[in-house]
């Protein structure tokens, strides 16, 4: 292989959104970064179809947002495995509500800010081989280049070439069941097709046609049996048959845009660091959609891992800083493979699964477990472990009024912040990686930008917030600040 004369700090494998996310997480701290993709252009298989309300959190943090509320439709939260319920009262977040956005659209939107912001995106190179040292490694490309770099990231999705040229472990358990899905016209009239669903989803929970404009629609619907070929996309005759068999008509189903198939398979890699190779997203978990999570589970993995790889190219992070990355994620995913396998196992026609179903219904009526369920599949109750103390710390801090507009609106660079309602406290010889905000105001503030909505004024007298919006300490006192600040942003340059 030849090699490129200019060698990068990163190599991110897989241009989906957590590559692009990770991609753009890294650059914002000036780490050099190529992105490849095997695959020549972007896809347009919808795969993916919402935020849930941490995603929509996190383009608010990087100035994202107003670019993914043009694009997208807001729905209330609530509800879980298709058992509707109310939206909680009074959920801790500035954004109740689910974003319903195409996956092509997040895609683009995140392209083009990762490579506004410097990442080299390189489209139709895939990654051949990899070896890894003590400096770096070195990438061998489908081109006949090849690169190298001080980390390498695997992106590349569930069939992940790096996980495999790294021999990482995927135990789990393989699909049961497949579903077939796609993006086609139908000549039933709309009433005839809303007819057909509700009537085929009193049991079904697996089926649906849901309209996406000019005549087209996201059908969906239970394949027969498990594909031997998991990569091998459905025909368009093997779909029609499964919508005649399941619903009784295939509802006029023409001019297919593109077909695919998705199982119930739940994996989760071992570890996700291994030496100068990591991986996110579907490369270290894949399950079901149920919920809307995968994406959503992706974009967080780079949200969490950009800024502590950004600070070892950088030379500042603190000892085990990069590894928290697994041991923070790790725990989420399996969180997540838990979830979807229970609203599997609760979308069954099977008469256990749907008694099952009704307690669980009943359950719901409760708000404590309806709030409990939406703050888990939001990814909002999540809570790592920073230490033991306030009952903020190691939960995301909320959007929150200041007197220079609000939070979220100040974490764009992906810095650290430095809540001051006190003006007593200090984050000298940090300044160039942790913004001391002093200025919190306990009014109620006109003019707020409108998305942000219910903000609530901060509610302690100081917090020391990661680049992730994640709580790492709350106190008055300067000697544990300065103990946090070490902890979590390495040796102070100066006390200047």
């Amino acid at each position: 292989m030849v090699h490129d004369a200019r060698d990068v700090d990163v190599v991110v494998v897989g241009a989906g959104p957590t590559g692009l996310m990770l991609a753009a997480e890294l650059r914002l701290h000036g780490a050099g970064v190529l992105v490849l993709d095997r695959e020549p252009s972007p896809t347009e298989v919808v795969r993916a179809l919402g935020l849930h309300v941490r995603s929509i959190e996190v383009m608010d943090q990087r100035g994202l947002l107003e670019r993914f509320l043009e694009h997208g439709t807001q729905h209330p939260l609530g509800g879980f495995a298709g058992i509707p319920a109310p939206p909680p009262a009074d959920l801790d977040t500035a954004h109740p509500y689910i974003l319903a956005i195409p996956q092509p659209v997040t895609d683009r939107i995140l392209a083009g800010h990762a490579t506004a912001l410097g990442a080299d995106v390189r489209r139709g190179v895939g990654l051949v081989d990899l070896r890894q040292d003590d400096d770096g490694v070195t990438a061998d490309l489908t081109d006949g280049t090849g690169v190298r770099s001080r980390y390498l990231v695997g992106c590349d999705g569930g069939r992940s070439t790096v996980r495999r040229l790294v021999g990482v472990g995927f135990p789990g358990e393989p699909s049961r069941v497949d579903t077939l899905l796609g993006e086609m016209e139908l000549s039933a009239p709309p009433h005839e097709v809303a007819a057909v669903v509700a009537e085929v989803r009193r049991t079904q929970l697996r089926f649906g046609a849901g309209p996406l404009g000019d005549g087209r629609y996201r059908v969906v619907v239970p394949a027969d049996g498990v594909a031997g070929d998991r990569a091998a996309p459905p025909t368009f005759e093997e779909l029609t048959r499964r919508l005649r068999a399941v619903a009784g008509t295939d509802l006029g189903a023409h001019s297919p845009r593109w077909l695919s198939r998705f199982g119930d398979g739940t994996r989760l890699v071992e570890r996700y660091r291994t030496g100068r190779v990591l991986l996110a997203g579907d490369a270290a978990h894949v399950h079901p959609p149920a919920g809307g999570q995968g994406l959503n589970l992706g974009v967080q993995d780079a949200f969490n891992l950009g800024w502590k790889l950004a600070a070892e190219v950088d030379g500042w992070a603190p000892e085990g800083l990069l590894d928290s990355y697994h041991a923070e994620r790790h725990p989420v995913a399996a969180d997540v493979l838990d979830l979807t396998r229970a609203q599997m196992e609760l979308m069954s026609t099977e008469p256990g699964a749907r008694a099952v179903r009704q307690v669980l219904a009943d359950l719901m009526g409760l708000e404590e477990v309806n709030r409990r369920l939406v703050e888990r599949v939001t990814a909002i109750g999540i809570r790592y472990d920073v230490g033991e103390g306030h009952r903020r710390l190691g939960l995301r801090m909320r959007d929150l009024r200041l007197g220079r507009g609000h939070l979220y609106g100040l974490m764009h660079a992906g810095r650290g912040v430095l809540l001051d309602r006190t003006g007593r406290l200090s984050a000298a010889g940090w300044q160039d990686r942790v913004d001391h905000v002093v200025d919190v105001m306990d009014d109620v503030v006109d003019g707020v930008v409108d998305h942000v909505g219910d903000v609530e004024p901060l509610d302690v007298p100081a917090a020391l917030l990661r680049p992730d919006g994640h709580v790492v300490w709350v106190g008055t006192d300067q000697t544990e600040l300065d103990g946090r600040l070490r902890s979590w942003f390495g040796v102070p340059t100066s006390r200047s």
